[in-house]
């Protein structure tokens, strides 16, 4: 009997002693991943992400015009921001150019391969594509960084001094295209602008002229779970061949160097990201790049385009295309701050998602676009924002690891009366992204620190 209660006292013991070993923090700097990734696929397992679905309530008993006037919204308008260094990243519509008149174009060479690209991988790193993309592009025009001197600006990681710099980035799940525009004008000697409603003739013309771009795409591969699904993707692009009707990707992911994709499945999955593309270019370029661009070159020009775009898609595209087809049309119309016509769009792509196969739903797309938001925000439908942003950060995220929807649901959250919870996510908005501006801001409108 003794020996038995001497067993039993034994457990509690043992588990104290491998809880306090687990914390030492050089144990759990190597541990502590692994150990959030267990229970992310457990709990997967039981709640799989693509069976939650968000429907929206649509209710409001504010105008457009009454939150644009409240504390802070001007602010909101600039979340997405453009570093000023190049006259095309300005977010601002700008006298010109205005739309050319119908000209014979100058026939693009059938095939082109530009020389000089440096391959650069995501290995040995999570979420890793938007800084390997990047560092492509930069060291193309011979900057001498890497793919981290990139992260530890714009994917920081965590804020915990127990981890190393791989396991700290480990929990930021996604890096902005403005994030990736803005390290290059605030960081380097380069310029880099990105517009919406790209096609493919406009991407050969840049490669023809010497100018590779970055893309992003959507595809179905499989993810750290072992799971094929929907996952966003950024892809350098660096060459074409009409003959065999195929771009030439440097695929930092599984693809790797110098991988040939058909013109209609490159397309197809760029449809997923509302044709969106980007330049990096040398500021002695910046009157060439205008002229590669044309209309593009005007971002107000760009968003209106992709709009169309996104019409024309609607009206002949069924099934998940169509989901992203209306969801290119609700970010167009963000873009171009028409946000009562943004909701009615995302709430048509949201009643679509619903009504796919759950194996085949793209459940990260918040993780990458996160217009839905500001749509439903500035239509004063704050039940939506929360709702939508609590789904994808409990149901499809595995936890509070977004920050994006984190600062959302707190904007939504202290216009509904409750600042409590609206400063808990600020502050764990800044746990997963720090000094994360818009975060800062936001608690500094409040009187608060971090």
């Amino acid at each position: 009997m003794q020996k038995r209660i001497n067993r039993l006292w034994a457990v509690p013991v043992i588990l104290l002693l491998l809880a306090g070993f687990y914390y030492i923090p050089p144990v759990h700097s190597r541990l502590a991943w692994r150990v959030g990734n267990l229970r992310t696929q457990i709990k997967f397992f039981f709640n799989p992400p693509d069976e939650a679905v968000f429907q929206p309530g649509g209710e409001s008993n504010l105008t457009i015009e009454t939150v644009i006037g409240t504390t802070r919204a001007e602010y909101l308008l600039t979340l997405t921001p453009q570093a000023s260094a190049s006259p095309l990243a300005t977010s601002t519509p700008r006298p010109g150019p205005t739309p050319r008149p119908t000209v014979t174009p100058t026939p693009l060479p059938d095939s082109v391969i530009l020389k000089g690209v440096k391959y650069v991988d995501q290995r040995n790193r999570w979420n890793y594509c938007g800084p390997a993309n990047l560092t492509m592009a930069l060291n193309f025009w011979g900057w001498k960084g890497n793919r981290d001197d990139v992260a530890k600006v714009i994917k920081p990681g965590e804020n915990n001094p127990n981890m190393d710099f791989i396991e700290r980035g480990k929990i930021d799940k996604n890096v902005m295209p403005y994030e990736m525009v803005d390290f290059v004008n605030e960081n380097t000697s380069l310029y880099a602008v990105f517009r919406s409603g790209g096609d493919t003739t406009l991407l050969k013309s840049f490669i023809a002229a010497g100018y590779p771009l970055v893309v992003e795409k959507g595809y179905y591969e499989r993810d750290s779970n072992g799971t094929v699904s929907w996952m966003g993707h950024y892809q350098f692009v660096t060459g074409y061949d009409d003959a065999a009707g195929n771009f030439i990707v440097q695929d930092t992911y599984l693809d790797g160097p110098n991988f040939k994709i058909s013109y209609a499945e490159f397309a197809a999955g760029w449809r997923h990201f509302n044709y969106l593309f980007m330049v990096v270019y040398p500021p002695e370029s910046e009157q060439k790049i205008h002229d590669l661009l044309g209309n593009w070159s005007d971002d107000k020009w760009a968003n209106e385009h992709a709009l169309e775009l996104a019409n024309k898609e609607i009206n002949t595209l069924t099934g998940i295309d169509a989901y992203f087809a209306w969801f290119n049309k609700g970010t167009s119309h963000v873009l171009l701050q028409q946000y009562a016509d943004a909701a009615i769009a995302y709430d048509q792509a949201f009643s679509i998602y619903a009504t796919l196969d759950s194996g085949k739903r793209p459940y990260r797309m918040l993780w990458y676009q996160t217009g839905p938001y500001k749509a439903y925000y500035y239509s004063g439908r704050y039940a939506d924002v929360i709702n939508l942003a609590t789904i994808t950060l409990d149901s499809v995220s595995g936890g509070p690891y977004l920050e994006e929807s984190l600062y959302w649901r707190g904007m939504a959250y202290y216009m509904a009366g409750k600042t409590e919870p609206a400063v808990d996510d600020y502050r764990s908005a800044l746990r997963v992204h720090p000094n994360w501006l818009p975060a800062l801001q936001a608690l500094q409108d409040l009187g608060l620190q971090p």
